[in-house]
């Protein structure tokens, strides 16, 4: 069987990412021009220069998947790009330049749903086990996943709010701890104790929907509170009480939801499965089945998760036209 290449491109956020994905599941390259150092004096991703950068390295990280991968346009397949969700500039950017290359190669188009490709970069560990749940926790999402057969992705709960990346860098804000904060929290919280009272936000209520704003906004009024009257709070304590509630909330709704959907793999993805505390009660508290996290460099944005899913898309036969536009509010449908 002659071998399959795929070139998939991301662009949804702040990182500009060209991968080559050989057959299935081997990637060959997976390049990635990160925007952080020029968003962190902002305390965020500012659109404008997010998308600025993108149209500055786009070329050149096509050019180093390919030269990386050893091979050229001539032996591709298929050229894979995210569609959305996403900052609509940014997404247009990756788009543009998938298409011109798409056409200028004679090759088919495969749009990537932004959250599929987070939810596939699990592929990397192993061939994965149908019907499975997936938890999907990034800067923009947070939500609960069916996955009833590769491809099928159906939304079972999900933030009614803040996403849960979210809420730790505008907490990490408020510390002063620059942008993004995940990774500063975490270590932190691992240093300090529980012992801030935060709210849990509908922990109790019988449903797979979760909410952050009250936990960020009861982060900032006690942080407040503090420096008006002259106290003291310990930074570590902060981020362990913090990260508490946050997982608190996470491990009660995923163990609802593999009671409702019983299922023997368990997927936990996107930007903040990076954390080791979540990895931590993952390993502790889940039982009825097997969790699979994607490896930490296959963790946050980049276009190896992208080629990931596209392979399952081409298996499908899935393509696009060259009218294909960016959709920033993109979004799996739900289960009901």
């Amino acid at each position: 069987m002659e071998d399959r290449y795929i070139l998939a491109i991301e662009s949804s956020c702040d990182e500009t990412s060209v991968a080559v994905l050989k057959n299935e599941d081997q990637l060959l390259s997976n390049i990635i021009a990160s925007q952080v150092e020029s968003h962190k004096r902002f305390g965020g991703v500012v659109p404008e220069v997010a998308s600025r950068h993108h149209v500055e390295v786009i070329t050149l990280c096509i050019q180093d998947a390919l030269a990386e991968a050893g091979i050229t346009a001539q032996d591709l397949s298929a050229v894979a790009v995210t569609e959305g969700p996403g900052l609509v500039g940014a997404l247009l950017v990756g788009m543009a330049a998938a298409k011109a290359f798409a056409w200028a190669n004679g090759l088919p188009l495969i749009p990537v749903n932004h959250m599929a490709g987070h939810l596939m970069a699990a592929r990397e560990q192993g061939a994965l086990t149908y019907p499975l749940l997936a938890l999907l926790v990034s800067g923009g999402h947070t939500e609960l996943v069916y996955v009833e057969k590769a491809g099928a992705y159906r939304i079972v709960g999900e933030t009614r709010d803040d996403a849960v990346g979210e809420a730790y860098d505008k907490v990490g804000r408020v510390m002063g701890l620059s942008y993004p904060a995940g990774r500063e929290i975490d270590i932190l919280a691992h240093k300090g104790q529980d012992r801030y009272h935060f709210p849990r936000a509908m922990i109790k209520e019988d449903n797979l929907e979760f909410s952050f704003s009250g936990l960020k906004s009861a982060f900032i009024n006690l942080h407040h509170n503090a420096q008006q009257k002259g106290e003291e709070l310990v930074l570590e304590d902060l981020c362990a009480s913090f990260q508490a509630a946050v997982l608190d909330v996470l491990m009660v709704k995923t163990k609802k939801a593999l009671e409702k959907y019983p299922v023997k793999t368990l997927v936990v993805a996107g930007g903040v499965a990076a954390n080791q505390g979540l990895r931590e009660r993952l390993a502790d508290e889940i039982t009825e089945a097997e969790v699979v996290i994607p490896p930490l460099r296959l963790c946050g944005d980049n276009a190896g998760m992208i080629s990931l899913a596209a392979a399952i898309e081409y298996d499908k036969g899935h393509f696009a036209d060259l009218d294909l536009n960016a959709k920033p509010s993109l979004a799996f449908d739900s289960l009901d």
